[in-house]
């Protein structure tokens, strides 16, 4: 349900079929290298990257461990722990990003000696996010002598102070922007600190400990303890898939650093050289690693992984990437897969319930939708409200939260933003507004999380929507699609095909290229039920070329048939059946010409 009273919101801005079309602005290419095609320099200059140094994605390219604020730290106190061959307990998030930080940590730990390392992941339902006091009392009764989190912790006030008052020390390693009040544990590695230059603040968490496992390398390298344990040098390099697959899954801005990381761990994937669970989840998802894409870690294996911590237990998904057996790493995926299927049951009747939530505001009577939007229902399920919000806010264009009953009178909310708002600042703002309306919430610009009273839902509905329209025009409610302009006659190729799909990784913020062009409808049918297959005419040209577009059938009717112009958007793709290539390209958007 929506809250009472905000279908009478007025003045927010028409929900229309059409979108807003712009071209994404290009700086000088001057800088950049002349050897690269025309349109690729082109691609690179409207996303930022004037400059060939900014074109290296080498190891030697990322920025030096030394740089991250806090990582020495945290890394003399892992140093003496593991001296002492005392306990390790990394304390995990239940999303891939949790998942990945924490295989990565206990793979990078017992490969420098560490004789006792485990995990602990809370499970969402019994505990939520965090080192809270109510699983600091479960991590107690493992008698770890330092618990590590990652992908978490630097809001954990309470439960860092609950450790220290039980005698045991605290690493943050987390991403997450930091509150009002830091916990006092006794290392923080946070690239998003007031106080920390690092360079890149959009590592993830996955990032986060890959760095501090790189600064206890060096320590432990440097003073003689792997040499005297008979252990060699461990190659971190080689977990770079699983960063790569956390990086992608926690939609990070892809820059310079976090896009060397993601290409890294691709190419060690594509050339079979990546944890068997891993490999495993592109199996039974059906994705070839040999020609892996940055796509198909987040639209196959992420979702998969990510379903053991949305309907269970997030531990069966650090099983499986810790898993050394490919047999035993193809059992875990399928269990992984079937979750997986399951939650795409839960989220269609979710959105569908969605749907008719903002059908009954009558869209067309001149009410519209709140600038912030905020749906609840008693029976949604916990783990699937952040994929029903980004559905929504696709659909609807603005900032939107879900909210599922999480017990004892309380909601767990998932937010979802749009460009131009911060929402984690949002809610922020609301909080100080209104003392005690959000007893918790935290995130990042583009996605947060909270807990709400249940009987504050409607108050702090109508509170986020006030906030959200000091913040955002009607203009910017409107549907925009961005652009690399269109492409001449000549560039419809494989060549270009091949070329763009590896000039990436494309991703959060550094998206693949796509084109506007104004082309012919020469056939079409429906394919799968939902999608629509056509051959197209490129203009000034005798060449047709195959598209596909995915969930929009039901644009058949408006683009008015066969031999009708039509604005398509598009990215060109590489299709590749039975051992052949050909170019294809994928719709993201189309409309009738002429327009």
């Amino acid at each position: 349900m929506l809250a009472a009273g905000l279908n009478e919101s007025k003045g927010s801005a028409a929900v229309d079929g059409r979108r807003k079309i712009l071209r994404r602005p290009v700086g000088s290419v001057d800088a950049l290298p002349g050897t690269l095609h025309p349109v690729l320099r082109r691609v690179y200059a409207a996303r930022g990257l004037v400059h060939s140094d900014a074109l290296g994605r080498g190891l030697a390219d990322l920025l030096p461990v030394g740089l991250l604020e806090g990582a020495d730290a945290a890394a003399t106190l892992l140093q003496r722990i593991i001296g002492q061959g005392g306990r390790i307990l990394l304390l995990g998030d239940f999303d891939a990003d949790g998942a990945t930080s924490c295989a990565l940590g206990m793979l990078a730990l017992r490969a420098m000696g560490a004789a006792q390392v485990d995990y602990l992941v809370p499970n969402r339902f019994d505990y939520g996010y965090g080192l809270t006091p109510e699983i600091l009392e479960v991590a107690l009764g493992l008698c770890p002598d330092v618990i590590v989190t990652v992908d978490n912790g630097v809001s954990s006030v309470e439960g860092v102070a609950a450790a220290n008052e039980a005698g045991v020390p605290v690493i943050i390693t987390d991403h997450h922007l930091p509150g009002a009040r830091l916990p006092e544990a006794a290392a923080i590695v946070n690239p998003n600190l007031a106080t920390n230059g690092f360079p890149s603040k959009n590592l993830a968490g996955v990032g986060v400990i890959f760095y501090v496992m790189a600064a206890l390398r060096a320590r432990l390298r440097e003073s003689g303890w792997l040499a005297s344990q008979g252990l060699a040098v461990p190659a971190l390099a080689d977990l770079l898939d699983l960063v790569a697959l956390g990086t992608v899954a926690d939609l990070v801005p892809l820059d310079a650093n976090n896009r060397i990381l993601v290409d890294q761990g691709i190419r060690r994937i594509r050339a079979a050289k990546s944890r068997p669970g891993l490999l495993a989840l592109l199996e039974v998802a059906r994705r070839d690693p040999v020609g892996l894409q940055a796509s198909d870690l987040a639209f196959a294996a992420a979702p998969r992984l990510n379903a053991a911590g949305r309907l269970e237990d997030m531990s069966l998904g650090i099983e499986c990437l810790l898993c050394e057996d490919p047999a035993e790493a193809r059992e875990l995926a399928e269990r992984l897969d079937g979750l997986n299927r399951e939650r795409r049951v839960i989220e269609e009747r979710m959105r569908r319930q969605a749907e008719d939530s903002l059908a009954r505001l009558h869209l067309g009577d001149g009410l519209g939708l709140p600038y912030g939007l905020c749906l609840y229902d008693p029976d949604w399920h916990q783990g699937v409200i952040g994929i029903l919000a980004a559905r929504v806010r696709e659909g609807v264009h603005r900032p939107t939260i879900a909210f599922a009953v999480a017990g004892e009178g309380m909601l767990k909310g998932s937010a979802r933003s749009v460009d131009g708002l911060h929402v984690r600042d949002a809610l922020e703002a609301v909080a100080t507004r209104h003392p005690g309306l959000i007893p918790r919430f935290g995130g990042h610009a583009r996605a947060a999380g909270l807990t709400l009273r249940e009987q504050d839902y409607e108050r702090f509905a109508g509170a986020f929507d006030e906030q959200v329209r000091t913040r955002l025009t009607a203009e910017d409610l409107q549907g925009v699609i961005h652009t690399d302009g269109a492409l001449s006659a000549d560039d419809f190729n494989l060549d270009l095909a091949r070329l763009l799909r590896d000039a990436g990784p494309w991703g959060q913020d550094f998206p693949e290229p796509s084109f506007d062009n104004q082309l012919r409808v020469v056939s079409h049918k429906i394919v799968g039920e939902r999608h629509l297959k056509m051959v197209l005419a490129i203009p000034e040209s005798e060449e047709r070329i195959d598209a596909i577009a995915f969930g929009q059938a039901e644009r058949l009717d408006q683009i008015g048939g066969a031999d009708r112009p039509v604005r398509v958007i598009y990215r060109l793709a590489v299709n590749s059946y039975r051992g052949a290539e050909a170019p294809q390209l994928m719709v993201e958007y189309m409309e009738p010409g002429g327009r």
